[in-house]
């Protein structure tokens, strides 16, 4: 298997990331990739990129989609308040601790502010300009589910896209943890008029947008109606592989003999790598795949890329989550101990 046929096989979750095999390794019969799993696996390892509608908690949401697909675990990555709408992503089964690397990740919103007062666009702009982009101070509002504490949130981009009388429409990207209705407030204040947020919706949440993949619960339904009567067709249009979710993250691809250890729980040694993708530093988290694009693990590197390329031997990475399960890979050490 060459650069090409690696990329070909993590085509599905729109990498973009190119890959570099470093080693050589022999094919085992094992494995299967994450779109072709039996629907029963398929369903167990899946995420959901779900359209919150304006109501409900995101606990709610989530506790819906367990009962619609009858399944004993769903959780979701990253709450919306109530009156937000728009993207929630749902993890199902052995996918929801997986929902843990959206929560911290970079979210996009668009909303409408209003002023409740009139103000010039010069002054507006003026203040507009203080939050383009950069790092603010922020207090958790009263109601916020985190202790009420001054911190730091980055914004990446923030625009008004339209302003009609005292209604502003935005847009922002900002780091995970920021609050918008806050925003919202401070702009008031330094506008001397106040305002509020009128309106919310998220459009972006890691790598889940609503451009791409996004269902709302019907589909969901929908979905599991169908499965139920024997067409799984439906299903995989409305809930995509738990792989997904790590799309953006650097990845090692690890050789197939390495595979059962690291599901077993041994940590991933410089010889058992095959290929990677994108760059990394000590300290940073890292997905770890088969040459099939199927998930085995989450690891926190103790080398950068450039120190584990020199290196022959020796512990690579410390394993901070295991998502496949054992004996999805035949054991070579078992075979290797001849017992």
């Amino acid at each position: 298997m060459d650069e090409k046929e690696l990329e070909k096989n993590f085509g599905w979750m729109d990498a973009i990331d190119k890959f570099e095999v470093v080693d050589e390794d022999i094919d085992l019969d094992a494995g299967v990739h994450p779109l072709d799993r039996d629907i029963k696996y398929y369903i167990r390892y899946g995420v959901i990129n779900l359209d919150k509608p304006r109501g409900p908690t995101s606990h709610q949401v989530a506790t819906w989609v367990k009962r619609i697909l009858d399944v004993g675990k769903a959780g979701h990555g990253g709450t919306l308040d109530p009156g937000v709408s728009g993207v929630l992503p749902i993890g199902v089964e052995r996918a929801t601790p997986a929902m843990r690397y959206i929560v911290g990740s970079e979210k996009e919103y668009v909303g409408v502010i209003r002023l409740h007062g009139d103000v010039p666009e010069s002054e507006l702009d003026r203040v507009l300009n203080l939050f383009r982009r950069g790092r603010i101070y922020q207090k958790p509002p009263f109601r916020s589910s985190v202790r009420r504490k001054l911190r730091t949130r980055e914004i990446y981009s923030f625009t008004v896209v339209e302003r009609e009388g005292r209604d502003l429409l935005f847009r922002i990207r900002c780091e995970s943890g920021f609050y918008v209705r806050k925003l919202a407030h401070d702009i008031g204040l330094l506008l001397g008029v106040g305002a509020h947020l009128d309106e919310l919706r998220r459009v972006a949440a890691g790598p889940f947008s609503e451009e791409k993949y996004l269902v709302s619960l019907y589909d969901v339904y929908a979905a599991k109606y169908y499965l139920d009567r024997g067409d799984e067709s439906l299903v995989k249009k409305v809930i995509l592989p738990v792989e997904y979710v790590f799309k953006n993250f650097p990845k090692l691809v690890i050789k197939d003999s390495a595979v059962a250890s690291i599901a077993y729980g041994a940590q991933l040694k410089r010889p058992g790598v095959y290929a990677y993708s994108g760059g990394f530093k000590e300290g940073d988290i890292v997905a770890v795949f088969t040459k099939k694009s199927e998930l085995v693990a989450v690891v926190k590197m103790l080398y950068s890329l450039d120190d584990m390329l020199k290196m022959e031997k020796g512990v690579i990475a410390e394993t901070l989550r295991v998502f496949m399960e054992r004996d999805m890979y035949p054991r070579m050490w078992v075979k290797k101990s001849g017992l």
